[in-house]
């Protein structure tokens, strides 16, 4: 059986498409149930952004943030 490191570095090889498709199989092939802890928050959030109670933040600006913070790591 191969090692997780080992089907990692293979799918890193694959176009960004595939490694998509993979991705995708592999979330789908998790059990979906987060916890009724997990799910609460989750609903909380989305109604405090829906409500206008959050200030939501576009994903240029975090990434901007993320890159000036930690750099290339």
């Amino acid at each position: 059986m191969l090692q997780a490191k080992e089907i990692v570095d293979a799918a890193l090889q694959l176009d960004p498409k595939e490694r998509e498709e993979v991705i995708n199989e592999l979330w789908a092939s998790l059990d979906g149930d987060l916890g009724e802890e997990w799910e609460a928050e989750i609903q909380r959030r989305i109604q405090d952004v829906d409500a206008g109670r959050v200030k939501t933040v576009p994903a240029e600006e975090v990434f901007s943030r993320l890159e000036q913070r930690f750099g290339g790591r």
